[in-house]
């Protein structure tokens, strides 16, 4: 029975038989590889995915993970049913009749029958059906192994506890020393359980953060793509006001162009019909009739010369400004992000150690040769060469770039106010009040509370932007040089104002970009 119920929980809900090649849904449900894989083509077509056993639904088609650990159970299940399977009753000889029972002392396997009669006669060591019985015995002697060896951790047969290398050894007999092993895997078991519980909580929260990013991301990507199909259709509206105004300037020149084309048109036939008019008057022989001939007067009179408009290439771009500028106005409305802001920082001078050098814009701290003898200061750092941002952030998103040297030790990253000033837990990223990114020693590394990760960015970092995201407790460093890349994301609850900070040593410089 209790094989049977184990079978049917390594059943696949779809085939019915044991799982073949098992991987798992988010939703936890568990099918053969093969099964899910055609479930899903079929409801492709539909473009609607969903669990053949619970029915929840997926926006996605769902990706497959494989469940190694049942996997292997399954190859065992398996296992051990063939061997049932092959072993069948020694005594039977009408037919292959399957045992339930093997005999460590006689070597045989005896079916239901046989068995009750065995039962009768003697009193053997019976197992689990099994065709090797060879395990059962010793290498060495061939004799059942009856007595277990605890200085050697070995099972053995009577003759090794007699003669040999064990003569003289504790050794006591196997359905003793497998009892106390038992016990110490019950103990082993109860320590174990509350530790799966918490690593099932664990795999548990894991699945939800997955499936609320995954979740997230879908989301994400439907309002990118509804954003950006918005802005195409703005954008042609917008193209076709400025095409309108290139086309209606078109029309107007064109128009005005036959019209000119007709008045020459016109003038040129009067021209002609007064060039017949003289000509036929030079011939005429009657001076009296040329002299009195009323039309020999006009033949000078000037032609009008028409005037043709020019295209209005400032109008186009005014049309063309006005469409980008209320484009990008209709953008920054409807967009459904909110993205950082850029923020401008000054260096605080009554933070800053008394070995820096700050620049008088406030935006570049190095190390000087000498003391700068300022005033003390309750906000100094006197422990080591660091200095705060006036600015200090305790909502919001934000954002700040930084160019940094090539030579010397640096760190950047932010810091609470509250931060010992002097002290070897002063330094930023050694206590639990401040995160940094820095180099050192030509390695760099993300630190916080002392808790140091090593990072191996892919070019010389000389230029980086800091993201702060306040209420969701996430810093993130990037680097700008070429290529561009995520450094790393400190993720925590903040609980106090944040400042940027500064930590510069030996040629070191930290430059705050406008």
């Amino acid at each position: 029975m209790a094989a049977a119920s184990f079978g049917h929980e390594l059943s696949c809900s779809i085939c019915l038989d044991v799982y073949t090649e098992p991987v798992t849904l988010r939703c936890g449900h568990i099918f053969c590889q093969g099964c899910i894989v055609t479930a899903l083509d079929a409801q492709e077509r539909s473009g609607v995915y969903s669990c053949p056993e619970c029915r929840e639904m997926f926006q996605d088609r769902p990706v497959l993970e494989g469940n190694k650990n049942l996997s292997n159970i399954v190859d065992n299940f398996i296992a051990m049913e063939q061997e049932k399977q092959e072993v069948q009753c020694t005594f039977c000889m009408d037919g292959p009749v399957p045992a339930v029972k093997t005999c460590q002392h006689c070597e045989t396997s005896m079916c239901d029958n046989h068995l009750a009669a065995h039962n009768k006669t003697v009193d053997h060591v019976l197992v689990e059906p099994t065709s090797s019985l060879i395990s059962k015995k010793c290498s060495i002697h061939k004799k059942l192994l009856e007595y277990y060896c605890s200085e050697d951790s070995t099972c053995l047969c009577v003759s090794c506890c007699l003669v040999g290398t064990h003569k003289g050894h504790q050794v006591e007999l196997l359905e003793e020393a497998s009892e106390k092993k038992k016990e110490e895997l019950r103990y082993d078991l109860k320590k174990m359980a509350p530790k799966r519980g918490i690593n099932e909580e664990r795999i548990q929260s894991l699945q939800d953060h997955k499936r609320k990013a995954e979740e997230k991301a879908a989301d994400e990507r439907k309002r990118v793509t509804a954003l950006f199909a918005d802005f195409r259709r703005q954008l042609e509206v917008h193209e076709m006001k400025v095409l309108n105004e290139i086309t209606r300037q078109e029309e107007q020149i064109s128009q005005s162009v036959s019209d000119c084309i007709q008045h020459l048109e016109t003038q040129g036939g009067e021209l002609s019909r007064k060039m017949a008019r003289i000509e036929k008057m030079c011939n005429m022989t009657d001076p009296i009739a040329v002299l009195q001939d009323p039309q020999s007067d006009t033949a000078d009179q000037d032609m009008e010369e028409p005037s043709l408009p020019d295209s209005d290439d400032f109008l186009v771009l005014l049309v063309l400004q006005k469409s980008i500028q209320e484009l990008i106005t209709q953008m920054k409305s409807q967009t459904v992000f909110s993205f950082p802001k850029k923020t401008d920082l000054l260096l605080d001078e009554d933070t800053a150690n008394d070995s820096l050098d700050l620049s008088d814009d406030f935006k570049i701290v190095l190390v000087s040769d000498m003391d700068q003898d300022r005033p003390p200061s309750l906000e100094m750092f006197t422990e080591y060469p660091q200095v705060m941002s006036c600015q200090s952030f305790s909502s919001g998103r934000y954002y700040w770039e930084v160019e940094v040297s090539d030579d010397g030790d640096w760190d950047v990253g932010v810091s609470y106010a509250s931060i010992e000033r002097k002290g070897k837990k002063s330094g930023i990223g050694d206590n639990n009040k401040s995160w940094s990114f820095r180099r050192y020693e030509d390695e760099h590394s993300a630190s916080h509370d002392s808790q140091r990760k090593s990072l191996n960015p892919q070019s010389p970092c000389r230029r980086l932007r800091i993201y702060l995201d306040y209420e969701a407790g996430r810093l993130s460093f990037y680097q700008l040089d070429d290529p561009i890349s995520h450094l790393h994301t400190f993720t925590a609850t903040f609980t106090e104002p944040l400042h940027a900070a500064f930590y510069v040593c030996d040629k070191a410089w930290v430059k705050i970009s406008s």
